[in-house]
């Protein structure tokens, strides 16, 4: 019993060691904390800094939403420097509104007068003259009413004696009429319906590529495929190789088709054929149904036939965004709607001409990808483990070389290195040793988890771009694009792609299994599963994540434009460095409101689809 409690007693003496020392290490970084981050608590009792403080907030609870028409009004009092003979009796004053009153109402020249005004507009500002009868304007100093619309001052009389009467003044501006929208309101309500749609459009651009990317960066759909050895290196050669003929493709058809895009009726007429020449050339090289295979050269046609099926697609989309080009560019020129529904249709052929060397390219690399892996699953199926080997080893050195040398050519792209042994020979030979070194490390198992490698990378770029927030890139675009709108939009689009294919990839991966293996069990393609097992079960969580991603837009797009991405940021940073806190409230309730009315939305359509 004494040994245990000894043992009892040393635990508890270590115990409270431990507590102590944490307890230490505690004070310890929360003093250099207070410290590294200038905590002061003693400049909250700093008089100028109170003060600055108390005008401040009454200006920020004081929104300058609405004006009145201001009509001027001179205050005038009489007095007399130096007194006349007798003295001078202040005749009586109308007190129903603002009024002067100088005690005493004659002195002496540079001798001092006390002058109260009385009714004036509480909490303003003005200056006071003295005028003598040469009508001159000498300044007696400024005055501040107070809340009852009273100051006192006092004044010293200028040097300029004269028996004639003279008098003391000031101008103050009255209220007239019904109030009306101050300037600063309908910037803001302008700025505001700007900031929305700019939130808007980030938001539908995001969700359109965060879609499809969230899929990618889902592990439970991603951690099934698998490839082997020989058709993943074939592949990843073959990507490379299809994108460049796409966009060469692409090239050469834009080229030959430059008199058809300039001229409208030709632009349409090619449309017209073309879609009916592809929907026939699709029907018969792509039946639904077929009693027998065809023959050898029954193939080759119908191979040749889809590409020329191709060739038209990609002739089709230059002829479409050339005739939108021209016609949204005559329709622009029209005043109201019909206007901006033509630079709608102008910007809009400027992002499918834009798109079209990317369609032909991802398209080209599928394809060839395809055709290159084919092989390799046969390699699979045919060759020795011996030959196999080998095989492997080549392709890997290949495939590896291709990649090496395309990431060196990125390198020598970004930091002009102008030296071929650094930016090629170094980076496709590394390449090369790894591909080899996956080669062997793989040479006892069938296929390659490119699945998680896919998940992986999506995941680090996703990662990487959400790091950089929507200021940074604001710069980034504002240089691209110009300032406005716009770059903030394109800002906020790549940050929202980052976020929403996060929050979208999560919510695949925590979805029920049991449909998934259902839909599979039939026999289902990886689409099919997708569709029909995956995306009704995502649907209501992907619409709540979207509203309270354009609700966070909104708000960032405040922060945006002080880089000058557009928005009310813009001119709640121009009030702010003017000092114009009244206009910066404006700016400020104008943004509450709108994200308190999205949060009502956001419940509203969440009740809806829920």
């Amino acid at each position: 019993m004494t040994e245990q409690n000894a043992a009892k007693k040393s635990a508890s003496i270590w115990k409270s060691l431990r507590l102590g020392l944490i307890v230490l290490v505690s004070l310890v970084v929360f003093a250099y904390g207070f410290q590294v981050t200038q905590v002061s608590f003693a400049e909250i009792y700093s008089e100028t800094r109170q003060k600055s403080l108390t005008r401040v907030i009454r200006a920020l609870v004081q929104p300058d939403v609405l004006k009145y028409e201001q009509v001027e009004k001179q205050i005038i009092t009489p007095m007399y420097a130096p007194c006349p003979v007798g003295g001078y009796s202040a005749p009586e004053v109308d007190q129903e509104g603002a009024y002067l009153v100088v005690t005493p109402p004659c002195a002496e020249p540079r001798s001092d007068v006390q002058i109260e005004g009385y009714n004036f507009t509480p909490n303003t500002r003005g200056q006071l003259y003295f005028i003598p009868p040469s009508e001159v304007s000498l300044s007696l100093g400024t005055y501040e009413a107070d809340a009852q619309g009273y100051f006192s001052v006092t004044a010293k009389v200028p040097p300029r004696p004269n028996e004639q009467v003279q008098y003391v003044r000031t101008t103050i501006s009255q209220k007239v009429g019904s109030p009306t929208l101050s300037r600063t309101a309908i910037d803001t309500w302008q700025k505001i319906v700007e900031t929305v749609f700019l939130a808007l459009l980030a938001t539908v651009f995001g969700i359109i590529f965060a879609v499809p990317i969230s899929f990618f960066a889902a592990r439970n759909l991603m951690k099934d495929i698998t490839a082997p050895m020989s058709s993943l290196a074939l592949s990843l050669i073959g990507w490379p190789v299809g994108i460049w003929l796409g966009v060469k493709v692409a090239g050469w058809v834009g080229e030959r088709s430059t008199s058809l895009q300039n001229n409208m009726l030709f632009s349409l007429l090619g449309i017209l054929i073309g879609a009916a020449l592809i929907w026939l050339g699709v029907r018969w090289a792509l039946p639904q149904e077929e009693e027998r295979k065809p023959s050898l050269p029954v193939r080759i046609a119908r191979i040749l036939v889809l590409l020329v099926v191709s060739l038209l697609g990609i002739l089709i989309l230059f002829l479409v965004s050339s005739l939108g080009l021209a016609s949204g560019a005559s329709v622009a020129k029209s005043a109201g709607f019909v206007g901006m529904f033509g630079s709608f249709l102008n910007n809009l052929s400027h992002i499918l001409k834009l798109l079209i060397a990317v369609i032909t390219g991802m398209a080209g690399g599928a394809l060839v990808s395809g055709l290159f892996s084919r092989p390799g699953k046969v390699m699979v199926r045919t060759l020795s483990p011996a030959a196999r080997l080998w095989v492997n080893l080549v392709l890997g050195a290949l495939a590896g070389a291709v990649i090496g040398g395309l990431i060196g050519a990125g390198l020598d792209w970004l930091y002009q290195l102008s030296n071929l042994t650094k930016s090629l020979y170094v980076p496709a030979g590394v390449g090369a040793a790894l591909g080899i070194l996956a080669a062997i490390l793989t040479r006892k198992q069938d296929a390659l988890p490119i699945g998680i490698a896919i998940y992986y990378i999506t995941r680090t770029i996703l990662n990487g771009l959400r790091a950089i927030e929507a200021l940074i890139w604001v710069i980034v675009f504002v240089v691209w694009v110009g300032i406005g709108p716009f770059a903030g939009v394109l800002a906020l689009a790549l940050h929202t792609i980052a976020a929403l294919a996060k929050l979208y990839s999560e919510q695949v991966e925590s979805i029920s299994p049991g449909p998934m293996e259902a839909v599979k069990a039939t026999g289902a393609t990886r689409l099919q599963v997708v569709v029909y097992s995956v995306i009704p079960q995502i649907i209501p969580l992907y619409i709540s994540f979207t509203m309270y991603r354009w609700d966070i837009n909104v708000r960032m797009s405040t922060i945006i434009g002080f880089a000058g991405g557009g928005g009310i940021g813009f001119l709640l940073l121009q009030n702010i460095n003017l000092l114009n806190y009244r206009a910066a409230s404006t700016q400020m309730v104008a943004i509450a409101i709108v994200v308190a009315l999205m949060d009502y939305l956001s419940s509203y359509m969440r009740e809806r689809v829920v």
